[in-house]
């Protein structure tokens, strides 16, 4: 062999070599725009430092554009992302189509039995694992005390709609641009929709009887809608029916709401550095009509994998970064123990540090207090709080928000929008089977 041949062949190997060693895979990852996972992409660095051979390239969207980009992808196999956001209405249905990658060889320091059981139930199917969740949450009360103590009031622990509605009325200064309450109206299944059907819970409704008969003419839902539309129109924000989490989340941390019932991971949000009432907040539970059933929901936002993706192991290891204890803790260290993604394992509410965090308790009640299997004060055949966990429920839960919404935002009445509801659900069960 001539030198020029060795040279050759050792110029070869070390440029081979040199490519294995520089082998980069790249994941796309599809996510809300909501504030923890603009944290974590702020945390990247943690993650490049123990994973160096693998890029994240971020595809972050507006909770409805995300819902609809993400269903349409995974439904047709496309392939354009490696790790989607998804939620407790997806993962069931979804890993029963075999459109999710099992979770379930995620590595021992993941510590899968560390997930809080009503979250895990939510994201397993047969006992496969499809979803690693994010952050969990249920939905509560957050009031300005001052407001509530200039006005000679006392927010009760576990309020009714009638505490809400009066509290809401005396806590409303038009002239200071003080509005009494602030609830989601934007259109959408997971938006207006996820507080109007937890809310319509505590008020008798549901949306369908024991045998699929969709229930929007029945008079607990007349009593829901009614009593949402009067309390938003006589003590909520103008142009509501544009408001959803994080519309209203700047609306309450600018001052400008007197109580906002939503998600519990705001919590985080309305006592941080970006809210001017910080040190002004309260939490209580979501409100009930004394029928056993509060208005609050269970979700989690969580990480899963679509079959189509052809970097999963990459993507699991992504999904083990950002949803295990190491990850909690490195929040914890960069933003402090309240801004730690709440509502995913037993540990964190275990931590003594975390206990000292003024909504920690008020945010396990509230997701422990909700039941997905028994959502309702009569019988219904589904199961889910704030949906209903059938493939047809994300178009039957956008058509419906459409219509509350139109009604809130004055274009029809309660009585219009309750019938329309009827008619468009009853059109689509029939012609998915479920009804004749």
């Amino acid at each position: 062999m001539t030198k020029t041949l060795r040279a050759l062949m050792g110029a070869t190997a070390l440029a081979t070599l040199a490519a294995v060693a520089s082998a980069e895979t790249t994941i796309t990852v599809a996510t809300v725009n909501n504030g923890d996972m603009v944290r974590m992409q702020g945390l990247m660095d943690d993650f490049y430092a123990k994973h160096p051979d693998i890029k994240v390239e971020w595809v972050t969207l507006e909770e409805n554009v995300l819902r609809q980009n993400v269903t349409t992808d995974i439904a047709t196999g496309g392939g354009q992302y490696d790790v989607i956001t998804i939620g407790t209405y997806e993962v069931p249905i979804w890993g029963k189509q075999g459109w999710l990658e099992s979770l379930n060889d995620l590595p021992a320091d993941y510590d899968v039995d560390d997930l809080l059981p009503a979250i895990r139930g939510g994201l397993t199917v047969d006992g496969t694992l499809y979803a690693s969740p994010f952050y969990g949450e249920s939905s509560m009360v957050m009031y300005r005390k001052d407001l509530m103590e200039a006005a000679g009031l006392t927010m009760p622990e576990a309020p009714t709609w009638a505490d809400i509605e009066a509290a809401a009325k005396a806590m409303t200064n038009r002239d200071a641009d003080i509005n009494g309450i602030c609830l989601r109206g934007k259109a959408g299944w997971g938006e207006n929709m996820a507080f109007l059907t937890a809310m319509s819970n505590s008020f008798g409704a549901r949306w369908f009887d024991e045998n699929w008969v969709p229930q929007f003419d029945q008079p607990e839902w007349k009593a829901t809608l009614d009593f949402y539309l009067n309390l938003m129109n006589n003590y909520g924000p103008a142009g509501a029916s544009n408001n959803g989490f994080n519309e209203n989340l700047t609306l309450f941390n600018q001052g400008k709401c007197g109580m906002w019932i939503d998600a519990t991971v705001a919590a985080s949000f309305v006592t941080g550095k970006d809210s001017t009432v910080a040190d002004k907040v309260g939490f209580a539970l979501a409100p009930d009509n004394g029928l056993g059933k509060r208005g609050n929901w269970l979700w989690a936002w969580s990480l899963a994998i679509p079959a189509s993706s052809d970097a999963k192991d990459a993507a699991k290891t992504f999904i083990n970064w950002a949803t295990n204890k190491d990850y909690l803790a490195l929040v914890a260290s960069k933003e402090g123990w309240a801004n730690v993604p709440p509502g995913t394992r037993t540990s964190l509410y275990e931590n003594p540090e975390y206990a000292k965090v003024p909504f920690a308790k008020m945010t396990i009640d509230s997701i422990n207090s909700a039941d997905p299997n028994s959502p309702t004060v009569k019988p219904v055949p589904y199961v889910g709080v704030q949906f209903v966990a059938i493939p047809e429920f994300q178009g039957l839960g956008t058509t419906v928000g459409e219509i509350f919404s139109a009604a809130l935002a004055g274009s029809k009445t309660a009585d219009e929008a309750l019938a329309e509801a009827q008619a468009a659900v009853t059109e689509e069960m029939k012609a998915a089977g479920y009804i004749q």
